[in-house]
């Protein structure tokens, strides 16, 4: 991504707040990538409802409007190797 010139943070740390209080547990997405766009990375013989939740979750955290969840451990990624969420905040994009 530095080649690209693009933005990203990686293991980010994310804060956890339930209804307003501070949760003491360490959450951290794999890449954020110019603070719209959460990238979770996994190398399993197939994705689970947990690992889209967590995708999912991550996206609903960080306010952001995209997340990308990609599993290296297939034989075509680009036809079955990544899934794409989408949150409410996307439509705030402009």
């Amino acid at each position: 991504m530095d080649l690209l010139n693009l933005k990203y943070k990686s293991e980010l740390t994310i804060p956890f707040d339930y209804k307003g209080e501070i949760i003491d547990c360490i959450v951290k997405c794999d890449f954020l990538i110019e603070d719209l766009i959460v990238l979770e990375i996994k190398a399993v013989n197939e994705l689970y409802n947990i690992h889209r939740a967590q995708a999912m979750n991550y996206m609903n955290l960080l306010k952001v409007p995209k997340a990308i969840l990609v599993n290296f451990n297939v034989k075509n990624l680009y036809h079955e190797g990544h899934e794409t969420f989408v949150s409410r905040y996307f439509s705030q994009l402009k």
